[in-house]
């Protein structure tokens, strides 16, 4: 009886063991899966998120100019460009309307 119940066990196991990877792959592709906005989300972005957007924009653009020569003494112009500038605008103006 003892070793009827140890051989289900490590049967359980190895199955357990096998199954193991498919699963997770299965949920990871699940995840992965993109979805069309919806009007709300799209409404959302005009009204809210975009606006936010431009004024991060612009108080980039001006903390970039005031701190202009602090990185150009630095060496690192494109980064603080790269960072202040290019992706705010990028997230306000070249993504598409509902996807955050």
């Amino acid at each position: 009886m003892r070793n009827n119940v140890k051989s289900w066990v490590v049967i359980g196991v190895i199955a357990a063991l096998i199954a193991g990877p498919f699963a997770t792959s299965a949920l990871a592709q699940e995840y992965f899966e993109t979805k069309e906005p919806g009007g709300g989300a799209m409404i959302y972005d005009v009204v809210v998120v975009r606006p936010i957007g431009m004024v991060a924009t612009a108080v980039g653009s001006v903390f970039w100019l005031i701190g202009l020569p602090f990185s150009a003494s630095g060496d690192n112009v494109d980064t603080a460009t790269e960072k202040l500038v290019k992706e705010p605008a990028k997230y306000t103006f070249d993504r598409p309307l509902g996807e955050f």
